[in-house]
């Protein structure tokens, strides 16, 4: 399968006062097209580290990130900016939805940021999607009327509305009950086998890990398990 996602013997260090913290020590991998991958580890593993340079949010201070076959530390901030409206979905632990805008604004946000979209297909967009994560009914709910589970599917409708190739989730479950986050990752892995898109999410949740492909394991820096 083709490699969508590629990193290659990446350091991410940060200055910390007169200190370095390596967030990232010569970390390579591959993801393919179509994975369910699951990035797990302890706090101040690097897995956030690791989903912001996938996300193009950050860039690494040595090695390469290719995302979609284009090497990030290569790009200017406009062409990244691209990068992620075209290419990638986020969906946070903390929703991260606009409050004063209802689930089909919050959801239509992304495509008006992308500028090219018509209003009409703007509409049959963003209603396909909140179809599919069930919430054609709430569209015109603001995030305080909705719960915990029906913002994270707005969530999830709003970082698909674009078809990404690559959706990037971090610990998407965490500020959910456990049957609430259970049926989040479901609907996530159905999303991934019905469209192919490709699924990489960050937890430290045992019940989660066993829902992905693979699982690749962070310690210090480093992958432990599961590189190839």
């Amino acid at each position: 399968m083709t490699d969508v996602v590629a990193l290659r013997n990446v350091v991410k260090n940060y200055p910390l006062g007169n200190l370095t913290v390596s967030a990232l020590r010569d970390v390579s991998l591959s993801i393919s097209a179509g994975e369910f991958l699951s990035i797990a580890g302890p706090s101040g593993s690097g897995k956030t580290t690791l989903l912001n340079l996938v996300g193009c949010v950050d860039t690494p201070t040595s090695g390469d990130v290719l995302v979609d076959g284009r090497n990030i530390g290569k790009l200017s901030d406009r062409e990244l900016t691209r990068l992620r409206l075209d290419k990638i979905g986020f969906i946070f632990q903390s929703f991260n939805l606009v409050g004063v805008l209802d689930a089909f604004q919050n959801v239509e946000f992304p495509l008006l940021l992308q500028g090219h979209i018509n209003r009409a297909e703007r509409r049959q967009r963003v209603m396909e999607f909140l179809a599919k994560v069930g919430l054609e009914q709430q569209a015109r709910q603001r995030p305080n009327e909705l719960s915990g589970g029906q913002r994270q599917r707005v969530a999830i409708a709003r970082a698909l509305v674009t078809r990404p190739r690559i959706v990037l989730a971090d610990e998407p479950t965490a500020n959910l009950d456990s049957v609430t986050g259970a049926a989040i990752i479901d609907l996530m892995k159905s999303i991934n086998e019905k469209e192919q898109t490709t699924f990489i999410f960050s937890t430290h949740d045992a019940k989660v890990m066993k829902y992905a492909h693979r699982l690749v394991k962070l310690e210090d820096g480093r992958i432990v398990e599961g590189a190839a």
